[in-house]
């Protein structure tokens, strides 16, 4: 019995042996390839500070973010809303109020990638993953935990898919620079 436990374990030994190598074996070879050659094309051009404004009657909305070259980000909400009541027959507005708990500063991590956010059956594309929480008094609450379609990014212009807010096309267009809200 002792010379078989003997053969099991070296038998075992040797497989694990030969079948590890030395060099990493990447699950899929084609989206390492090109979530490479995505960081590699784009990640320079995200790095700095982005903000983002819409302003409609009813809606006030303000976001900076900034990239840093290891893969953190920071970033500052401000957020307002108001409604349209009638007051004795009257349409007027109410007074500006912030979205708590949804603005505020925050930090986290960010990453271009080539990815599947359905899984594996998924149709694969150029994505930006935010993951951010807020400080302070809402730090119990994300910023940011989404994976956004990435569309491209220039000297001037940061376009992805919108979270909150969205052109037609479910895109918000973040532009280079800091700025302070203008509300």
């Amino acid at each position: 019995m002792k010379i078989w436990r003997n053969i099991l374990v070296t038998t075992a030994a040797i497989f694990f042996l030969s079948s590890c190598s030395s060099d990493p074996q990447w699950a899929d070879e084609e989206a390492h390839e090109k979530t490479e050659q995505l960081q590699k094309q784009y990640g320079p051009m995200m790095i700095g500070t982005w903000h983002y404004e819409n302003i409609s009657d009813t809606e006030r909305f303000f976001e900076q973010l900034t990239f840093y070259a290891d893969g953190t980000l920071s970033g500052m909400r401000k957020w307002q809303i108001r409604k349209v009541v009638t007051i004795e027959g009257e349409q007027c507005y109410t007074d500006w109020e912030s979205v708590e708990p949804l603005e505020g500063i925050f930090s986290g991590t960010w990453k271009l990638s080539y990815y599947s956010p359905e899984g594996m059956a998924g149709e694969k594309r150029n994505c930006l993953l935010l993951n951010a929480k807020y400080e302070g008094a809402n730090s119990e609450y994300m910023a940011y935990s989404n994976i956004a379609t990435f569309d491209y990014v220039d000297e001037t212009m940061l376009c992805f898919e919108g979270f909150y807010f969205k052109d037609e096309e479910g895109r918000i267009v973040f532009l280079r620079g800091t700025q302070e809200p203008s509300f």
